[in-house]
């Protein structure tokens, strides 16, 4: 963070200093009581689990929204705290939620003090909903979900609603111009979309009020119509942008380079590493030419299903073409590339396919081998392209001395030669 320009470090620093203004100023103005704790466990626990049911979706979008606002549907429960709990809890219920995704969705690999930041705007802009609601209730005090009521209270949650977006949109948008000012400022805006995402997500946190104060044992409903919005709402953006293989619905190599290039970048910020692995079935066209081009087909979709089930849920895994896959490993050495490898190559040699070869008649396809290649940021090569071309080199080194095992890149001899 202290190597951060000027203007960008006076920004941080201030908007954390504000938040930490806002929260002692309020802390004694509302009073916590048992049915505080109550609602306040009952939003904690839906934010985690929903985190944790969408947290494979998320990484993605959150690593493809690098340089834009990245905005998920958590403020269902922040705008519901809102509504329902004093400001030191719902800053405890934000930093609930901000730690959960950096353990589980980002695996600790994000830059501590953006996420920090993230959280701190998350925290004014509740405060400046709380300050709203106040405003056109003077004096009746949490919670608000027992007070708004008719077009009075309508207005009342819509202005909340947009002061909560605003406060935490602007300062995001700030910070992104303030770091990036080679890039044009409106790519910082996102996508107009992602308002959309917001305000559905206020009008739901509205609803989770009634229900957890009417109704609190439907809990469990809202939270799996919030989940399917959200896996339905996300999905299908997250398939269109991460462009998916037709035949084995992995990420196409396009994409997988896309997330590479980010995550090589986050790797460098963080000074951690980055694995990368190319995969290459041995003999495959010997299957296409015994069974046929489909047969062939059902043995590339269950290689890819065995891939994504051998690998971490964080692990990346796309199709290169042909029998060629690859897969991104964030955070890993040499020795836990080695055995990622080592996994991919015995799953891979057990798995059996059933198939129905040109002829029409059922085939179990057995026996498959791979070969497979390795290398390792910064160790082996500090930008992509050299490090997919050491990966590669050491799949053909895995092909030459007899298949079916795997190669890790040599580390570059980086001696200077004797005179």
């Amino acid at each position: 963070m202290w190597s951060l320009s000027r203007w960008v470090l006076t920004l941080v620093l201030g908007v954390e200093a504000a938040t930490l203004v806002v929260l002692a100023t309020t802390t004694h103005l509302d009073q916590v009581t048992t049915r505080s704790w109550i609602w306040f466990g009952l939003l904690s626990t839906a934010a985690v689990i929903h985190l944790e049911a969408a947290r494979g979706i998320e990484r993605i979008r959150e690593i493809a929204a690098d340089g834009t606002p990245y905005t998920h549907m958590q403020s269902v429960w922040f705008f519901a705290g809102v509504l329902l709990l004093p400001l030191p809890l719902i800053t405890a219920l934000i930093l609930i939620s901000f730690s959960h995704e950096w353990w589980r969705v980002f695996r600790g690999r994000a830059v501590v003090y953006r996420k920090v930041y993230s959280a701190c705007t998350v925290v004014l802009g509740c405060g400046a909903a709380v300050l709203a609601l106040g405003a056109f209730y003077p004096g009746a005090g949490q919670p608000y979900a027992a007070v708004v009521d008719g077009p009075l209270g309508l207005a009342a949650v819509l202005v909340a609603g947009l002061l909560y977006r605003l406060v935490n949109y602007a300062l995001i948008v700030t910070a992104i111009v303030v770091t990036n000012p080679d890039r044009p400022a409106r790519t910082a805006l996102g996508h107009p979309s992602d308002q959309l995402i917001i305000a559905a997500s206020i009008g739901l946190g509205h609803a989770v009020t009634t229900v957890v104060v009417e109704r609190p044992w439907s809990m469990p409903l809202l939270l799996v119509t919030v989940l399917a919005l959200h896996l339905g709402l996300l999905l299908p953006q997250f398939r269109t942008a991460a462009r998916t293989d037709g035949k084995t619905g992995l990420v196409d190599a396009t994409f997988w380079n896309d997330v590479a290039v980010r995550e090589l970048d986050r790797a460098r910020r963080l000074s951690s590493s980055l694995g990368v692995l190319l995969v290459d079935l041995d003999h495959f066209k010997h299957i296409n030419d015994r069974y046929g081009h489909l047969a062939g087909d059902e043995v590339l979709k269950a290689v890819a299903t065995a891939l994504r089930q051998v690998v971490r849920g964080h692990d990346l895994v796309g199709r290169f073409g042909g029998e060629e896959f690859a897969v991104l490993l964030p955070g890993v050495d040499t020795g836990a590339a080695e055995a990622a490898a080592e996994r991919v190559r015995a799953t891979i040699s057990v798995l059996t396919v059933r198939v129905v070869d040109r002829s029409g008649s059922p085939q179990t396809i057995a026996g498959l081998t791979c070969s497979v290649g390795a290398a390792v940021y910064p160790e082996t090569a500090k930008e992509l392209s050299p490090l997919l071309l050491a990966a590669d080199e050491a799949l053909y080194q895995a092909k030459n001395t007899g298949r079916d095992r795997t190669r890790v890149a040599l580390v570059p001899d980086t001696r200077r030669p004797s005179d």
